[in-house]
């Protein structure tokens, strides 16, 4: 079994990539906003209730897969600073554990192609409603700092690769 861990910044293009890699591999796309959109219909982003429920939700998912020897899982993940570095460093744990190759590929884009993409109507299609303004004012309080996923096994450029997705 392989986890597959896409991760980086908001509008770095992670779902992108994702689809790209699971139409070409055949693998299970896991959207860390199919359960951060799931959760927020029961509590605000961020409160004790939403960060204890969406990680309960990643992990009972990640469970029955290396339960179930699912061959390749695609997981999109924005390390941001309610996601308690616990949670990385657990779900790394087990999943060596259960026996599973965790594939950490880290996206990268600039700050101007990572803003031009924030309100991209792709984007609000997804479910994904971060504004511009509220991207700048977290990346100013350093929400996107932590939590650490160490180390990326692959770092690509996004913008280099559009052509190929």
């Amino acid at each position: 079994m392989k986890l597959v861990l896409l991760f980086g910044r908001p509008a770095v293009g992670k779902l992108t990539v994702a689809r790209a890699l699971a139409a070409r591999t055949g693998g299970r796309l896991f959207h860390n906003h199919l359960t951060v959109n799931l959760v927020l219909s029961v509590y605000d982003f961020g409160t004790p209730g939403f960060v204890e429920l969406r990680e309960k939700i990643w992990m009972d998912v990640f469970r029955s897969a290396f339960s179930d020897r699912v061959p390749l899982l695609i997981f999109t993940f924005n390390p941001e600073n309610t996601v308690a570095q616990r949670f990385v460093d657990g779900l790394l744990s087990e999943a060596a554990a259960a026996g599973a190759e965790v594939i950490p590929v880290e996206l990268l884009a600039s700050e101007a192609a990572i803003e031009a993409r924030i309100g991209a109507r792709s984007r609000q299609r997804d479910g994904k409603t971060l504004d511009l303004r509220a991207y700048r004012e977290l990346c100013a309080k350093g929400a996107f700092d932590a939590p650490v996923v160490r180390p990326a096994r692959l770092r690509l450029d996004t913008e280099r690769i559009a052509a190929l997705l």
